[in-house]
């Protein structure tokens, strides 16, 4: 079985946020840079555990820099088997989705994170299911394979919902899907001598345009209130409380 993993590169998340050039370019000055968790802890995870129980292999495939072969490298470190990167600076979900299809067309499964930690997009996994024309499942919490089916477990509103999938498909993970490997010694030595391919991006049309980033409002202050005076909870509640 042929597993593939998208990976993204984020910022940590204590990393301060700020931005230049008016407002349409992300300062990176002082940013640390990780796996995506989200790629990291479920799909990678799960998928080193699939190859483990049923054989195979995984690749792990990211869209970006050179800079980016830090993170590939620790993917590589927690159990997959090879990488590639495409060459390329992406500006949206649908630039990355396109090259990833590009070089996923022999692959049983694949795999990525239900979103990214940065722009919580949670585009990428249906773009890629829709150029390829496959099934696509998001959100899964338990995946199993058998008999060449996915059986994949998701939650819903009051309860959770099982859908068995012939292969190949691809699966967003949410929390769930696997716990967290944190790569030994002897995982990071062998990730230096495992393959990782740069390739060039094909040509595709970037349709989205960053127009200018905003920062969030800072938090405010918590006001606490007695709870025998609700004449003024009210008050609040009515003259200063911002509904959203």
């Amino acid at each position: 079985m042929k597993l593939l993993v998208c990976i993204s590169k984020t910022p940590e998340t204590t990393a301060k946020i700020a931005f230049k050039d008016g407002n349409t370019t992300f300062d990176e000055n002082g940013v640390q840079y990780i796996m995506n968790p989200y790629d990291e802890w479920y799909a990678l995870v799960r998928a080193v555990e699939l190859k483990e129980a049923h054989g195979g292999t995984v690749t792990v495939i990211n869209v970006g820099p050179a800079s980016n072969d830090v993170v590939i490298r620790k993917a590589l470190a927690i159990g997959a088997d090879d990488a590639i990167r495409v060459d390329a600076d992406p500006n949206s979900s649908m630039f990355v989705a396109k090259q990833i299809a590009e070089q996923a067309k022999d692959y049983d499964l694949i795999l990525l994170g239900k979103e990214t930690i940065d722009y919580n997009g949670s585009e990428v996994g249906a773009m890629v299911a829709e150029y390829l024309d496959l099934p696509y499942v998001s959100y899964g919490t338990n995946l199993d394979i058998a008999d060449g089916k996915a059986t994949i477990t998701r939650d819903i509103e009051g309860g959770a919902e099982s859908s068995q999938i012939a292969l190949p498909l691809v699966v967003s993970a949410a929390k769930g899907m696997a716990e967290q490997k944190i790569p030994n010694m002897r995982g990071i030595m062998i990730a230096k001598r495992k393959p990782l391919n740069v390739v060039a991006p094909v040509a595709a049309e970037d349709l989205a345009v960053v127009a200018s980033y905003t920062v969030p409002e800072g938090r405010t202050s918590c006001k606490m209130i007695d709870p025998d005076n609700m004449d003024e909870l009210v008050r609040l509640l009515q003259e200063e409380a911002k509904v959203l």
